[in-house]
């Protein structure tokens, strides 16, 4: 059934455009009544506007949900790395994946005109209350008619056909106020990545495609579950996989004893240096809902929408920026970091602040045994003062194959270090690192 889906989308253009319209004005304005205010007085009152306009924003980004909702969000998980004001940054971590749940009604009809039959016929058993409801699809739990258990996720109706006006109007918001620190060039190549993982979460036969190249990369690696995809009960709207067992991980943490949480750290922390150094695909969308753990430390990984790529040869200047920073080579950290796009000066200054950072990252991998979240494990806070430094410098950049990477990696840690889990992390970037390295080589 054709829906007209054309006025839909002008509302959420309108909406969007009149946010644009009045973040952008108040911008000019205070601007006007900064030449009557002194030093301090002038930067309070920035202060005050990025938090107004942050509320603005948020508050306009989750009433519309949809992409715009999602662009926010993903901002919302790099906002360090763009320099955002503190205020900004704050409103827009407020931004989250649940939304009001689609009426059963719309469920069944649009799955019913997807896989063109009955509901009853494709299902023996279809829960009408939602696993979840996301910014792009719900999900369901259900039963095939020879009892395999299930979960059928649904694209939302519209999603699709709003995506490119809300990233046009998003981006133009974003970059042409001052919420953004950073060059714009830096941020148009930044919400290109964005759009093009985000195009890729709204086709659910490239999320099978994804899932299916998982399975062949990991098999019957026991220390992952996988689903299994049914083409039979799946298209570019509707997907239907085998439904993992397992607990979230705060679940999780209240049942495990020491060696299940020891197992389960070590096995996120081995699985993403592996997705990323040896088969070179990662799965990008670090939230904590995406991963189920078994009572033996197993990790389920759920939801392929978001699955980054990486070039062979960029993932080996990565790993030897890795491997040198860890050994405490600042040349050769510095010349790899061109290599991969980080730094595009040659400001002495600028790079002993990226060199800084580099060091103080690598502090964890030059040890025989760290324990993430142990009394030692200060990084993240740490981490923060010489962010804000390079910051300083537009000449260091954030390639777009860093985005997902980062992102990945600190939602990563931030599960690991729940665990407690003890590794020498060293030995795991190595071994890995080393195998991109090699294959670029030729070896």
């Amino acid at each position: 059934m054709a829906r007209d889906r054309s006025g839909s989308r002008f509302s959420r253009l309108a909406r969007l455009g009149s946010l644009t319209g009045r973040v952008g004005s108040s911008y000019v304005g205070q601007k006007v009544k900064d030449v009557f205010l002194d030093g301090d007085a002038r930067q309070r009152a920035m202060e005050r506007l990025h938090l107004d306009n942050a509320k603005e924003i948020v508050g306009t980004l989750g009433r519309l949900k949809g992409a715009a909702m999602k662009v926010g969000q993903q901002v919302a998980m790099i906002a360090d790395q763009l320099d955002l004001p503190p205020e900004v940054a704050t409103m827009l971590s407020r931004l989250h994946s649940k939304a009001e749940p689609i009426p059963f009604p719309v469920i069944r009809e649009d799955i019913e005109a997807e896989l063109e039959m009955p509901l009853s016929e494709a299902f023996s058993w279809f829960d009408p209350l939602p696993l979840g409801t996301a910014s792009l699809g719900q999900a369901h739990a259900a039963r095939l008619p020879d009892g395999t258990d299930v979960v059928v996720k649904v694209l939302h109706r519209g999603v699709d056909i709003s995506v490119d006006t809300d990233l046009l109007a998003l981006k133009t918001l974003l970059i042409g106020s001052v919420a953004f620190r950073r060059d714009k060039a830096e941020m148009d190549e930044l919400f290109d990545e964005i759009a093009e993982r985000l195009k890729e979460e709204l086709d659910y036969l490239q999320e099978a495609a994804n899932i299916a190249a998982f399975n062949r990369a990991f098999g019957d690696d026991p220390r992952i579950r996988l689903p299994k995809v049914f083409g039979t009960h799946s298209t570019e709207r509707v997907l239907t996989m085998t439904r993992l067992t397992g607990k979230p991980l705060e679940a999780f943490l209240e049942d495990a004893g020491p060696e299940a949480m020891q197992q389960a750290g070590l096995n996120l922390a081995e699985l993403y240096y592996e997705m990323v150094f040896v088969h070179r695909m990662l799965h990008a969308d670090p939230h904590p809902g995406n991963y189920l753990y078994e009572p033996d430390g197993r990790v389920g990984f759920i939801d392929f929408g978001c699955v980054k790529r990486f070039d062979e040869f960029w993932i080996a200047h990565y790993g030897r920026a890795a491997l040198a920073a860890e050994r405490g080579d600042k040349v050769q950290t510095l010349e790899s970091c061109r290599e991969i796009g980080g730094w595009k000066g040659n400001t002495p200054e600028a790079g002993d602040a990226l060199w800084s950072f580099c060091d103080m990252i690598a502090e964890p991998f030059r040890e025989e045994s760290h324990t993430l979240g142990g009394h030692a494990d200060s990084i993240l806070e740490s981490v923060q003062v010489p962010v804000r430094e390079i910051m300083r410098y537009p000449e260091v950049r954030m390639p777009k194959d860093l985005i997902f990477l980062h992102r990945s990696l600190g939602g990563l840690y931030s599960m690991a270090r729940r665990t407690h889990v003890t590794a020498n992390f060293g030995e795991i970037l190595r071994r890995n690192a080393t195998i991109a390295i090699r294959r670029a080589e030729g070896g």
